[in-house]
Order: structure tokens, then sequence, then C-alpha cells
């Protein structure tokens, strides 16, 4: 993989905290209890993954910026 690009719909994010026990040094909540990214290379891409595909309402996006191509959550099939 490439470098990732790591974001948060805030809008969709609950708050729920499952991203913060995964990868602490990554996400953080921010004023308004909602996860927010603080250092995307952190830790190794797996623990991002593994964030991301744990958060319960997937407002988590990870995107290989290299390749250009959205890993998770998938892209709808066409």
């Amino acid at each position: 993989m490439g470098k990732l690009k790591i974001a948060v719909n805030k809008a969709r994010c609950v708050g729920s905290g499952d991203c913060i026990e995964t990868a602490p040094a990554v996400f953080q909540l921010d004023e308004a209890g909602k996860s927010e990214v603080i250092d995307p290379a952190a830790v190794p891409d797996a623990v991002i993954l593994t964030a991301a595909r744990g958060c319960p309402v997937k407002a988590i996006t990870v995107t290989d910026e290299e390749a250009g191509i959205q890993i998770f959550p998938p892209p709808p099939k066409k």
C-alpha cells in the first residue's frame, strides 16, 4: 500500500471511541465528542484498517493516496 489518507465523516461519527481503543495514537475525540485524526503515520497501516473496520457506523474512510483507490469501506461495485 502507498500513503494512506484517513478521513472521519463527522456527521456520521457517533463518538463510540472504538477507533481510539484500536489506534489511540491516530485518533482522538474532538470538543464535540467526534473522532478526529491526529497522526495518520503513528501506527502500521493494518492497525488503521482495523480501526476503520471496527467503527460501528463506518464513519472512517481509508484511501490509498498514491493509487487513488478507496480501501475502506470498499467502493460500491458498478
